[in-house]
């Protein structure tokens, strides 16, 4: 089994040598927007070859870039194009479908590269050498520089890992530049009958993640404390733009990326959490799940509708997804994708389907059928807990996993959800019928909190 990881290294410049990554930095930022342009004159253009035999030379004679760098350009211009014109379309098809008015402009313009970052090929624009050093192509020639970084991540660079592209990264506000390499290690393959633990994982917005496990153990992230901070940012930078004053741009250039630094560092703390020791870890397939769960905004729509709609924009999901799924490999565990279908509806009980079973959309799980109550998103992350008990056992018994099956198909994915609609959560499976106890982390303090103790039915904490 491989797996990629993107190392950050900060590179211990003096004076000259960082000039010099000034230097190169802007004029590969400066071919960028060249190369852009002519992307844009000439249909828009995502076709990698044919730009660059159109700016190669050009590239080479005006911008001073070695050879290597020239081709990068317009490789990294094409996969922007490719990427806008992913986003016309998806665009164009929900335009289509009713889905929305608005007409994506990501294209209307010439797409601007306003970062200083600058893509190195291995063993052509940089290399590592002895001593903790690695020599980097410049305008001026090749500069040898020291660097730092995690003790871990210095050992696989030296012994395991199979070393790939990076990038020049500068950062603005500590005026520093950082190398980040791409690294493929790999590390023993999984057998499904050493996973020894399976965990269901419900995500939302109340509660960032809820951990269920099959042997009724579970954990609630909750988001309460960060969303309140996410909203102080957005206040924030709504006053400052409103100032408009130069004091308060300088400020929103401050605040820039800060919030995006902090859902990041949450999303890692979570995925720590998560990502424990032989595990198989369950995940709910959400793709494309903001465009079937549209919500009403502009004039029409309430203060409070645009706020939780604000809220679900800044839901990072796939971030949390992403995070949990490296950790898990790296501690020998795996996390795959379920479907989605009904886990927040299903009884895990008796298997009861239906919307009413949560009145008014809450967090309170009542089946219609046998009145089973309990949390709906411990629900959800038990019915997600089931599934990937499901998928482990066919592993076990085909050798075969398919992380993501394939229910594109009506017939296939109806004959896939029979299977799941026909999982139950026995509480026999536990050798204490009495009591659920259920962790909830306080990612805010890093304290040990009490661990809340529910009745039989799920609904009555106490501590």
């Amino acid at each position: 089994m491989f797996q990629n990881l993107s190392i950050k290294l900060k590179l211990n410049l003096n004076k000259e040598q960082k000039e010099s990554l000034r230097q190169v930095s802007l004029a590969y930022r400066d071919a960028l927007n060249y190369t852009s342009q002519i992307a844009f004159e000439n249909g828009k253009s995502s076709n990698g070859t044919k730009l660059q035999k159109l700016v190669y030379y050009k590239i080479r004679e005006r911008f001073k870039l070695p050879a290597q760098m020239a081709c990068n350009v317009p490789r990294q211009v094409s996969a922007s194009y490719k990427g806008l014109w992913t986003k016309f379309r998806q665009n164009k098809q929900a335009r289509e479908k009713g889905i929305t008015k608005k007409r994506y402009k990501g294209l209307d313009k010439t797409p601007k590269f306003a970062s200083r970052t600058c893509t190195l090929n291995y063993l052509r624009d940089y290399s590592f050498k002895n001593g903790h050093k690695v020599s980097i192509v410049t305008l001026s020639g090749r500069i040898v520089v020291s660097y730092s970084g995690y003790n871990k991540h210095i050992d696989w660079i030296k012994d395991k890992g199979k070393i790939g592209a990076a990038k020049i990264f500068y950062n603005r506000t500590n005026k520093t530049y950082y190398l980040l390499v791409s690294v493929e290690i790999e590390l023993p393959d999984i057998n499904p009958e050493n996973v020894s633990r399976v965990y269901g994982i419900d995500v939302g917005q109340r509660y960032l993640a809820v951990k269920a496990g099959i042997d009724d153990s579970a954990e609630f992230f909750s988001g309460k404390e960060i969303r309140h901070k996410a909203n102080r940012y957005h206040r924030a930078r709504k006053t400052l733009q409103r100032k408009g004053t130069r004091s308060a741009k300088r400020r929103l250039v401050a605040l820039s990326g800060r919030e995006r630094r902090f859902i990041a560092g949450i999303n890692h703390q979570i995925s720590k959490h998560i990502a424990q020791p032989n595990s198989l870890i369950g995940l709910e397939q959400l793709a494309h799940i903001r465009e079937r769960t549209q919500s009403k905004s502009g004039k029409r729509a309430s203060k409070r509708q645009r706020k939780a709609k604000r809220n679900k924009a800044k839901w990072s999901f796939a971030e949390l997804h992403s995070c949990i799924d490296y950790k898990a490999i790296m501690n020998g565990s795996l996390a795959i994708k379920v479907m989605a279908n009904y886990t927040s509806q299903c009884c895990p009980k008796c298997g009861h389907v239906s919307k009413e079973n949560r009145p008014n959309k809450g967090l309170n799980f009542v089946c219609q059928s046998c009145d089973y109550q309990l949390h709906a998103d411990l629900v959800g992350g038990r019915n997600i807990a089931l599934r990937a008990l499901l998928i482990r056992q066919d592993w076990i018994s085909t050798g075969i996993l398919s992380a993501s099956p394939n229910v594109s198909d009506d017939e296939a994915k109806a004959k896939s959800l029979q299977r799941f609609l026909e999982l139950r959560w026995s509480p026999d499976a536990s050798p204490d019928l009495s009591f659920l106890r259920v962790g909830v982390v306080d990612l805010q303090s890093g304290e040990n909190p009490p661990t809340l103790v529910f009745d039989a039915s799920g609904t009555h904490p106490t501590i």
